[in-house]
């Protein structure tokens, strides 16, 4: 949330401290690794994304991430799913101008640059499936949306599924999108935070997008925060768009149930990370 949002959370007498804004790429991953080296080698396998790290233990009370990766973490108890709303991000997987792909269809066998067990993984598996079988889909790990970015313009890879800000930039740097993977993302909240303060940042969140909604070019320059600086005099912030979309309708039974079959049924994750807890205790309704 941008700046403005930080004002209304303070009017519901909420203290807020932002975690993990900074706009950088995962520990190994190719922006971290290009930052160090002057020849920067091709972006590198990372095996670790947005599930791992809610394993492992956010720091903040209250984040998000892809709903499949919230489903399965709260499945595991590492945290509980909030029921009541969850947000629409635009993402597509996107190309170079030069690149012989033109269509989903030509994706077949290419390998597309994703997140592990995260967003960019489960959108790309999900879209690309509408339009290939099983083995034509290849995936390369490269590490967070930052490290995906870097090296799309470097030409690192041929073809990565971003969303956000980085598919704004992306595609006024002139990059293609070949298919479009918008997807939901969830939001987990600590075992340990306080189920009435959740409700209360619930609530201003729902005032904020409402200002959002209204007159979003008053806070698209909030976008830039995510935006790595070395982009920031190549794009034009007004050319923006609003990016993800808090919606405040439920995330019910079906949905969770639904969304978890489908990660079991493709071996996801391996056992030892596989989540079984029901919905009435995975999600706060």
């Amino acid at each position: 949330m941008g700046g403005g949002g930080k004002g209304v959370l303070r009017r519901r007498r909420l203290d807020l401290r932002v975690c993990g804004s900074s706009p950088g790429g995962a520990r190994r991953g190719y922006a971290s690794v290009r930052a160090a080296e002057e020849t920067a080698p091709a972006a590198p396998e990372v095996r670790e994304g947005a599930f791992e790290s809610m394993e492992e233990g956010r720091a903040c009370e209250i984040s998000s991430a892809c709903h499949w990766a919230v489903n399965m973490a709260s499945s595991a108890s590492h945290g509980r799913m909030w029921g009541h709303a969850y947000s629409v991000t635009p993402a597509g997987i996107m190309v170079p101008p030069e690149s012989s792909v033109k269509r989903p269809r030509d994706l077949a066998g290419f390998a597309v640059g994703v997140g592990y067990h995260s967003g960019s993984h489960f959108s790309a598996l999900q879209a690309m499936q509408s339009f290939l079988s099983p083995d034509e889909i290849k995936l390369d790990f490269i590490g967070m949306p930052q490290d995906r970015l870097a090296a799309m313009v470097d030409r690192k890879v041929q073809a990565a599924n971003v969303f956000g800000p980085q598919l704004y930039v992306l595609e006024q740097l002139g990059f293609r999108k070949v298919l479009d993977t918008t997807f939901m993302i969830g939001f987990l909240f600590s075992n340990d935070a306080d189920i009435e303060d959740v409700g209360k940042y619930f609530n201003a969140l729902k005032r904020a997008q409402k200002d959002i909604d209204m007159a979003p070019e008053r806070y698209k320059h909030y976008l830039l925060e995510a935006i790595p600086e070395a982009f920031h005099d190549q794009i034009d912030v007004g050319l923006l768009g609003p990016a993800e979309r808090i919606v405040f309708e439920d995330y019910t039974r079906e949905m969770y149930e639904a969304t978890h079959r489908w990660m079991e049924d493709l071996n996801l994750f391996p056992e030892g990370q596989l989540g079984t807890a029901a919905y009435e205790v995975a999600v706060a309704v």
